[in-house]
């Protein structure tokens, strides 16, 4: 959903895969990844013992770990805290109803456009040096944001923390695999983060409630300093830095394709607002397909490109590619309007709001325990079939609210469908998504599907922006007789939100066409394949 985990980097990802370059194993080059030493063959170096390298971390590796999902933990809770205060944040610094949505896509674009220039950035740089840099733009970006007093403002800064929770979340994860040996110790560091992972995401609901409520909207960021200022403090102390490796920077391919979706992004809600003969909605679609068109470009001539186009090769992994985002396209505006019914419509305070929401993350979590131990007894494509069912139920559940929907009557059945199909369709997705790719790809494929995700969540927003603007006008200019100004309101306000959730739906059922089409049914996982090593792989989702 809204988990925002980074992609493992080179050397996590490799060592993931049983490889790790820089023990010894040859790259793509065929010449050592740690030392660069020319003229030194694979075969040398495969003929070395392998003894696997990771930081050391100075003082107790539990108090590192501690810091590290600290810090992992504000950034995710940065995206659903915010959600539920957005009917606050509206009205305190006069957002339309169309352009609210920047609230949300301008920390997901910049974060996961940037997410893989921030993973080769820590192999390069250094991870801690890079989690530190990103802990430090993203706590002075949160108190920029609350002390905003403009939507502009709150824009930029909503941006700045994106750019700094893509350069400090892939050394996280990172930091992890690399600090602890593989076996016990990792296994249960890991368990710790997918726990950080998933129950983020209700936490920030619940904390996005007391906050606004109690508080401010404001506090939602600027609760974000003294934690960020305690991760600043303490992580030299306790946190080792990790060797360098060779490499190069794609900032072309980054910056054209972060550039280009926002542009794209930018277009629809432009059209939302001002409709599709609007000047500058037309002048950002030329923009996003001119940089879109550069970054594939750059990416067929870049030594070392941040997406390696020869993943879309394979006719499955490319479908789980296209299946996701459209999957995460349909789901993304879940949050962003479920959180305006609840409050607008229903009258939900924002901490009843918040709690609203646990049954479904409830239902998420609970179902994606459970797949990994279906996939060898079920196989992974019907696995998927079977959670796009219910997922498609409910958006065409919710497509049918009316402003005397009830909670319990209507939000609670389609909020544990969701659960349920996302649970069943998450998992064996990132596995086909990760299954055969090569060792040296490993880090770009993880990143990749985590980038897919959030740039699948903006540019599904900004479409179902635009289906809610065009219902909601058509609301608006036929109005209903005999109602007050806050029914009347309300009734246009629904009517958008059905349409959008209606057009969810049309674009769920395109995720599950495509798996049905592209995804070639593999064979099943083997009984001996762990659950851990499933979950590992799907960690980045």
């Amino acid at each position: 959903m809204s988990s925002f985990s980074a992609p493992y980097g080179a050397e996590g990802a490799r060592e993931f895969n049983g490889v790790n370059e820089a023990d010894g194993v040859p790259g793509e080059t065929g010449r050592l990844a740690s030392d660069g030493v020319p003229g030194e063959t694979g075969r040398l170096a495969m003929s070395r013992p392998r003894q696997p390298r990771r930081s050391k971390l100075p003082g107790r590796p539990g108090i590192a770990l501690a810091i590290m999902l600290s810090a992992q933990l504000m950034i995710i809770l940065d995206m659903t805290v915010v959600n539920i205060a957005l009917p606050h944040i509206q009205s305190g610094l006069h957002f339309s109803a169309t352009s609210l949505s920047w609230v949300l896509n301008s920390y997901v674009l910049t974060s996961g456009g940037l997410l893989l220039l921030g993973g080769r950035a820590g192999d390069i740089l250094g991870r801690r040096r890079m989690f530190i840099a990103g802990i430090g733009l993203f706590t002075l970006a949160s108190l920029a944001g609350g002390l905003s007093t403009t939507a502009g403002l709150l824009l930029a800064a909503r941006a700045l923390q994106g750019v700094g929770g893509a350069l400090a979340s892939p050394a996280v994860l990172a930091l992890i695999v690399t600090s602890f040996p593989e076996g016990r110790e990792r296994t249960r560091a890991l368990g710790i983060y997918m726990g950080v992972i998933t129950g983020g995401s209700s936490l920030g609901l619940v904390l996005g409630g007391v906050i606004t409520e109690w508080l401010s909207w404001r506090w939602v960021l600027f609760i974000n300093v003294p934690i960020g200022v305690a991760v600043l403090a303490v992580t030299p102390l306790f946190v080792a830095e990790t060797p360098r490796l060779p490499g190069r920077f794609d900032l072309a391919g980054a910056l054209t394709a972060t550039a280009g979706v926002t542009a794209l992004v930018y277009g629809f809600i432009r059209a939302a607002s001002d409709g599709w003969g609007d000047h500058l909605a037309l002048a950002a679609f030329g923009a996003a397909a001119a940089l879109l068109g550069i970054f594939v470009l750059t990416e067929t001539r870049a030594r070392q490109p941040i997406t390696p186009l020869r993943l879309f090769t394979d006719v499955s992994r490319a479908g789980s590619f296209l299946a996701r985002l459209l999957l995460i396209a349909g789901l993304f505006g879940v949050f962003f309007f479920l959180t305006q019914f609840l409050q607008k419509v229903m009258g939900f305070s924002p901490l009843r709001a918040g709690v609203a929401f646990l049954p479904m993350t409830v239902a998420l979590f609970a179902v994606s325990r459970l797949a990994p131990r279906l996939m060898p007894r079920v196989g992974t494509k019907p696995l998927m079939i079977a959670g796009m069912l219910p997922a498609i139920a409910s958006m065409a559940w919710l497509w049918r609210v009316t402003p005397a929907t009830g909670y319990w009557s209507g939000i609670l059945g389609p909020m544990l469908l969701i659960g349920l199909g996302m649970g069943l369709v998450f998992v064996p997705l990132t596995t086909t998504s990760l299954a055969g790719v090569p060792a040296a790809d490993s880090g770009a494929a993880s990143g990749l599907v985590n980038m897919l995700q959030q740039v699948g969540g903006a540019l599904g927003l900004g479409v179902l922006v635009v289906v809610f603007g065009t219902a909601s006008r058509h609301a608006a200019s036929h109005p209903l007789a005999g109602l007050s100004p806050l029914a009347a309101s309300q009734h246009v306000l629904t009517h958008g939100i059905a349409a959008a959730f209606g057009f969810a739906a049309i674009l769920n059922v395109c995720s599950l066409l495509v798996i049905v089409a592209l995804i070639r049914t593999p064979k099943p996982v083997p009984a001996s394949v762990s659950v851990q090593g499933i979950q590992e792989k799907a960690i980045t989702s």
